[in-house]
């Protein structure tokens, strides 16, 4: 340590101006995600659902073999991410701002490893300003600040999977295999917060194969075990289960051709579309239609750069290669954070880009590059989504879960959420903080769990809401009922539902 340390010290003497940079960057990062983060923060159903989970893990030692469930194809993650939780929900006294910091750190370091791994992979003589200003931009990237300052599980995979490419690149380029380890438990955590993790999967492959020889095998025996471990809860629940995971798993790939296209051919006419879309979403700050423009410009710049730093390109264009491919398999609406694996990609080219173009002798490039830039920067600053009123989620989450323990009087009761995207954990995880008595109604259970008043929380107009007829399951199984009350809270419309006599 102490060793490190005078590495540190001499390295900042020598590298001043870089390091003053490099501490703005991660300022300005860290003022992208941490800013008022308990009002712009994510909690809705999917996160008050996590914070309910960990919670019981933590004051009632209820260990958890599965993670959340995906949205398509009836699969489960693993658990790393709940875990992982844990500890930043318990010191932050189980509000779910602990979490959401956690999230921001981890993408405050992501902004560190982006400048680290560019510095690394595309040197330069004195101050190293392509690989700070891939760090700038995704520092402040709109799409990439939005999923960085929530507690979700697709959130932690910029960060493990960067982890992982960067594993993998010291196994291949240096030989120093003791990395496999490292990326045996950085691709465990990406497995289990996304599956679109597997897409990394034939990179890591690929240049642990071009590695392979008789020095790798212990470090790729230790990596894997360590992976395996990782893994084993979710595969202890498929056992328990009748291997419900992987049957579910198997149909997704194999039967569901609504879904994934098992040609890869498929992919091929869609790859320009989604590379221009991934770009303008993640790198141009959301400007609609500049994507195909900006990509444009890299490719041309990027072939331009390529004779001089072969190496690092080659696991680029892999990495976002395999990508493209799967996305262009892929059927369905693609959403912004189905990117989370790729984040980093497209910042690191812009560092090669950079390094050739400082390092070169054509002027009239550098100002292309530099205008390229400026515009980039710009793009993203107008669509900071700073600029914009906070949410306020968390806040009205706790706000109309104290209205309903005034108007529970301390009795039971059940709860209901009507809205577009939302569910009822959001709220029932303040309730159940509380030690309020929420009771969830359970069909087989009427009459243990249907209690005498059913809180409605109607986030719809008004006219849309219809509490006591509307077709939500918690709704229609409480009965035949009226309304006891209504009273407007934070944006919401909550009701108060009586049985009818």
């Amino acid at each position: 340590m102490a060793k490190l340390t005078q590495n540190l010290k001499v390295w900042i003497y020598r590298n001043k101006l870089e390091f003053i940079l490099l501490v703005i960057v991660l300022l300005t990062g860290a003022v992208m995600r941490l800013y008022k983060i308990n009002q712009y923060m994510t909690f809705l159903g999917d996160e008050g659902r996590d914070a309910i989970i960990v919670r019981n893990f933590i004051t009632k030692a209820d260990l958890m073999l599965i993670g959340p469930g995906t949205s398509i194809g009836n699969m489960y993650l693993g658990p790393l991410y709940y875990y992982m939780m844990a500890p930043a929900l318990l010191l932050a006294n189980f509000s779910p701002v602990g979490p959401a910091i956690q999230i921001a750190l981890l993408g405050i370091i992501t902004i560190f490893l982006i400048w680290y791994i560019g510095r690394e992979w595309f040197p330069v003589s004195k101050v190293n300003y392509p690989a700070l200003i891939a760090a700038l931009l995704y520092a402040i990237s709109p799409v990439i600040i939005i999923y960085s300052r929530s507690s979700w599980n697709p959130n932690i995979m910029p960060f493990f999977a960067l982890v992982s490419i960067y594993s993998i690149w010291r196994v291949w380029n240096r030989q120093e295999y003791k990395w496999l380890i490292v990326l045996g438990i950085s691709y465990a955590f990406v497995l289990q917060s996304h599956y679109l993790g597997l897409l990394l999967a034939p990179t890591l492959g690929i240049f642990w194969l071009v590695s392979l020889n008789k020095k790798i095998i212990k470090s790729t025996l230790i990596g894997a075990a360590v992976f395996l471990f990782l893994m084993s809860p979710l595969v202890i629940f498929d056992v328990r289960h009748n291997w419900l995971n992987f049957k579910a798993m198997r149909t997704f790939f194999t039967v569901r051709q609504e879904t994934v296209s098992i040609r890869p051919w498929n992919a091929i006419p869609k790859i320009p579309a989604i590379f221009a879309q991934i770009t303008e979403r993640l790198v141009n700050g959301t400007f609609a239609g500049a994507g195909a423009i900006t990509l444009g410009v890299l490719v041309i710049l990027t072939i331009y750069a390529f004779r001089k730093s072969k190496k690092p390109y080659l696991l680029l264009l892999s990495w976002i290669g395999f990508a493209l491919i799967g996305f262009g398999l892929y059927k369905q609406q693609i959403y912004d954070h189905y990117y989370g694996f790729i984040f980093a990609a497209p910042y690191l080219f812009i560092a090669g880009i950079g390094k050739s173009v400082f390092e070169g002798k054509l002027r009239w490039l550098k100002y292309l590059f530099g205008v390229v830039i400026l515009v980039l920067i710009i793009q993203n600053l107008i669509n900071n989504p700073l600029r914009y009123p906070p949410n306020q989620q968390m806040q009205r989450a706790q706000t109309v879960a104290a209205k309903i323990t005034q108007e529970a009087g301390g009795d039971r009761f059940n709860l209901a959420v009507i809205a577009e995207r939302n569910y009822e954990d959001g709220y029932q995880y303040f309730l159940e903080r509380a030690g309020e008595p929420v009771i969830e109604i359970d069909a087989q259970k009427a009459n243990e769990t249907i209690t005498n008043q059913l809180f409605v929380v109607c986030e719809l107009p008004i006219a849309k809401c219809s509490p006591t007829s509307n077709a939500k399951a918690q709704v229609a199984d409480f009965g035949w009922s009226k309304i006891d009350g209504e009273w407007p809270v934070s944006g919401v419309t909550l009701y108060k539902l009586v049985h009818t006599k």
